[in-house]
């Protein structure tokens, strides 16, 4: 049985198409409907020889150093759909079907991957190389939804971006390519995008699928045409277009109205999928000034609003986004897994039904307040902005507690 991927869009913007020497990345993450995602912030941290992290399903060796991270996170889960980390690397994943069958058993998922390049990873290469090494190792598989009915699994693609060049790499079992990125608007969604234009390549790639009988050696050696199920290879960025058009002008503000729209499908909202969370940061190619990352923390970015991470030491922690935990009780953890769907929505989330409740049965007091939101967004950017063009360097003590107050005031408004 092969399940539909759920329809998650990533986008890229370098110069010249984005504005001022800006690198701007976004992703919406289409996931189940009623799927909660928690944004969660770790510290960088130093690890004893010898020691192990746990992930989702298995257990691998620890690194001597973690880096400072933010995720927007599935909140059973160990992994990210996407985040970034103290460096100005950000990744976010997508599940993809390939013609080869994803393996149920447990084994890294592809969230697992992101968080793991994060961790690890200081450019964009770094990320990637730790997330192949990783792959070659562990390999690839197990649950991607929190169901204990039946095993969805998938193949995994990446977008990896640093301030100065991005990384598009498609996976299929341990088997993988990678095409290097450094100008214009790329897209990513849930199906093989490489074709002919491969910068980094698994090496035993093109001899195993010979070994297949999937390419004769003849032909280009193309991707996405020997990967995919014969009728699933498609131009699928239908986002991209609306980036192209703005000509040198793609800023935070353009990435969100792209993952705000319904009508071109970037925004999903269909009967088994929604967009449960989304991220737009903003990379800097001037290394002198601070990335920001917008975090909604909650679904359907219509109606929500992207609120400005910026990695400072001692970052005010923001328990209201960050999802009850359950520990070694949480039935994510326990053998057989999944066997009961425990309450993990954070206070954020909970505002945000209500609202939502608002929006569909008054219209009026639901346009107000939304309308009052966006505002309140729009100070967000517009202070970021500023933060980006002045001249003299950030003091830390401005944005320590940014993401906090943001949410703060955000919750205060649904009061």
């Amino acid at each position: 049985r092969m399940a539909a991927a759920p329809p998650s869009y990533c986008f890229v913007a370098f110069p010249p198409c984005s504005k001022d020497g800006l690198v701007v990345f976004g992703k919406n993450s289409a996931r189940p409907r009623d799927e909660v995602q928690e944004v969660v912030y770790f510290a960088a941290a130093a690890h004893d020889p010898g020691s192990k992290v746990e992930c989702t399903y298995i257990e691998i060796e620890q690194v001597p150093k973690t880096h400072a991270i933010v995720l927007s996170r599935p909140s059973w889960l160990w992994g990210a759909e996407m985040g970034a980390n103290e460096h100005g690397v950000c990744v976010a994943n997508e599940a993809v079907v390939t013609r080869e069958p994803a393996s149920e058993s447990e084994a890294l998922l592809g969230m697992d991957l992101v968080r793991l390049g994060l961790e690890r990873g200081a450019t964009a290469k770094e990320a990637l190389d730790v997330i192949v090494a990783l792959l070659e190792e562990h390999g690839q598989g197990g649950n991607y939804y929190e169901d204990g009915s039946s095993c969805h699994t998938f193949q995994s693609a990446f977008l990896i971006v640093d301030r100065n060049e991005a990384w598009i790499l498609e996976t299929s079992g341990k088997y993988w390519a990678a095409e290097k990125i450094t100008e214009g608007v790329k897209c990513i969604c849930n199906q093989l995008s490489l074709t002919t234009k491969i910068d980094a390549e698994h090496p035993e790639l093109r001899n195993y699928v010979r070994s297949q009988g999937w390419w004769n050696g003849d032909s280009d050696f193309n991707f996405s045409e020997v990967f995919s199920l014969a009728h699933d290879h498609l131009a699928c960025c239908s986002g991209r277009e609306s980036l192209e058009k703005r000509g040198g002008d793609v800023s935070a503000q353009a990435m969100i109205d792209v993952l705000r729209d319904k009508d071109s499908g970037v925004c999903v909202d269909s009967e088994s999928f929604l967009t449960t969370a989304s991220i737009v940061s903003v990379l800097p190619q001037d290394p002198s000034f601070p990335c920001v990352h917008y975090f909604t923390g909650t679904p359907d970015p219509s109606r929500s609003i992207f609120k400005p991470f910026i990695f400072v030491d001692d970052v005010k922690l923001v328990p209201k986004v960050q999802s009850p935990s359950f520990g070694n009780d949480d039935p994510a953890k326990k053998i057989p897994r999944f066997q009961e769907k425990p309450d993990r929505r954070h206070e954020l989330y909970k505002a945000h039904e209500w609202a939502r409740s608002l929006l569909e049965n008054d219209q009026d007091k639901g346009q107000k307040l939304m309308r009052i939101m966006l505002d309140l967004e729009k100070q967000g950017l517009e202070a970021m902005e500023d933060i980006l063009t002045r001249t003299e360097v950030l003091d830390p003590a401005e944005v320590v507690d940014l993401f906090y107050d943001c949410v703060d005031t955000e919750l205060k408004f649904f009061k």
